[in-house]
């Protein structure tokens, strides 16, 4: 008997991001990041773009996916799979463009939101650079996008570290050759995937028959969960109506914030909390600002925010696909003094850890592994219409050591997160040596005071930093 072939197949949270993905909600993350510029040109001032190129090539060996293409289930019968891409092509993916010289840091955003606008190549491998030149300083900008069903946050952070070097010293690397797996027939495909539902389940009563053979076990796991859904089925499970949850179209904006690291670590140190907290703090006083710049009441208002939280294990570094789960809080936007809404978010963001929420989210992500396509198709089209969040805000830890791209060394990076429906406003957040990048992201007619919310965030930073100072006598 034909032993069934083991396909690269998505997750049930990888398949999600392509359901809800419409014209206007194209559900990939992207960064903008900027280099020195000097050691990407050659002697005669032209962008090495080639040997960029060789780099990427060099590396890809250990990104299989990012040579492999989507393949669709015959009557979405199943999960897609990744196949190798025959017609794999790195100059469709690693582009070059540039700005009228003197190229301003304006003119740069304005750039980078007409390349996140557009939807990604489903017939393609599902990531594209753009390297930008042109730009006042000489510098170099590269504007980064790779479909959310591909990569998450974390785990985007570990892709780009090994397309980098910890070194300046650069040697021009071989690429190693490749040969595409050929991809299996339609009909073989949905074969071998209605087995796979077929055995499926089987896994499942294996699992429960273990539990059931350690019932002490069993009933710690269960209490442990119930405790987890609990706090999501609290009373401030439906999100007040703001203006944060209008109607997305399809262009947008990107305003940005930088906050020293260091800053962070005093306020946390002087005044309690995490870094996560502190972070948290300072979007919430942000927000205040910008929805008492709108006309919105703010007093004893909180904003229910969804606060991506990893689930990747040390040994899973590297690896791609979407290994997250959700903690869920109450920002508390009104006109307080900040030290009290720090004290605030801490608090809440304690509980919500000893109850273990983000265990709950984790467990009901991965059920729907074992949902029908179609329902998980449906499931995703309501995260359209949801009325559980006002906002995402996603903070992704990155190295604190310079990083370089053949010599040159990368000066910033600012995460970029896809918008949906009824989410005209994301907050993504990513540290690096030493530096915090906001990358405020909204949808252009929803938001069009941005940098309200930008200047909102550096204000209440400066804030925290100053009674932090004072506590401690500085």
């Amino acid at each position: 008997m034909r032993s069934m072939r083991r396909y690269d197949r998505l997750s049930a949270l990888d398949a999600s991001f392509l359901h809800m993905e419409r014209l206007e909600c194209p559900m990939h993350v992207g960064a903008l990041s900027v280099f020195e510029g000097a050691p990407l040109f050659d002697e005669r001032g032209r962008f090495r773009i080639d040997e960029v190129r060789e780099l990427v090539l060099s590396r890809l060996s250990r990104l299989p996916r990012f040579r492999r293409r989507l393949m669709r289930v015959p009557y979405d019968q199943g999960r897609p799979i990744w196949v190798d891409d025959d017609r794999f092509d790195v100059a469709y993916h690693v582009r070059h463009t540039a700005l009228p010289r003197p190229g301003s840091w304006d003119q740069l955003v304005a750039l980078t939101t007409r390349v996140q606008e557009q939807l990604l190549d489903r017939e393609r491998p599902l990531w594209e650079l753009w390297f930008v030149e042109g730009l006042e300083d000489g510098n170099v900008a590269l504007v980064q996008k790779t479909h959310h069903a591909l990569v998450d946050g974390i785990s985007g952070v570990d892709v780009a570290t090994l397309l980098l070097d910890l070194s300046p010293r650069h040697e021009r690397p071989v690429a190693e050759p490749w040969e595409p797996e050929p991809a299996p027939s339609p009909s073989q495909l949905l074969l071998d995937t209605l087995v796979e539902r077929v055995t499926e389940p089987a896994e499942i009563v294996r699992s429960v028959r273990r539990m059931l053979r350690v019932p002490r076990r069993a009933l710690a796991q269960a209490g442990e969960l119930l405790q987890s859904f609990g706090t999501m089925l609290s009373r401030d499970v439906i999100a007040p109506v703001t203006s944060l949850n209008g109607r997305t179209g399809r262009h947008r904006r990107l305003a940005t914030v930088r906050v020293p690291l260091a800053d962070v670590k005093e306020i946390r140190a002087r005044l309690g909390g995490t870094v996560n907290d502190v972070v948290l703090s300072g979007v919430a006083g942000g927000l205040h600002r910008l929805l008492v710049h709108r006309r919105e009441p703010t007093d004893g208002l909180k904003l229910r925010v969804m606060v991506p939280v990893s689930v990747r294990t040390d040994d899973e570094r590297g690896a791609l696909g979407n290994k997250v789960s959700a903690m869920f809080v109450s920002l508390p936007v009104g006109p307080l003094p900040p030290a009290e809404r720090l004290a605030s978010v801490t608090a809440q963001t304690r509980h919500l850890k000893e109850r273990h929420q983000a265990v709950g989210a984790d467990f009901l992500i991965n059920m729907t592994g074992f949902a029908a396509p179609t329902l998980v198709s449906l499931a995703a089209r309501l995260v359209h219409r949801q009325r559980l969040l006002n906002l995402v805000v996603t903070n992704v830890p990155g190295p604190q050591f310079p990083l370089y791209l053949m010599g040159a060394r990368l000066l910033e990076a600012f995460p970029i997160v896809p918008l949906t429906r009824n989410l005209t406003v994301v907050v993504g957040i990513l540290s690096y040596d030493g530096t915090l990048h906001f990358g405020l992201w909204g949808d252009r007619d929803a938001a069009p005071d941005l940098e309200v919310l930008a200047g909102g965030i550096e204000d209440e930073f400066a804030h925290l930093r100053k009674v932090a100072q004072e506590r401690s006598g500085a």
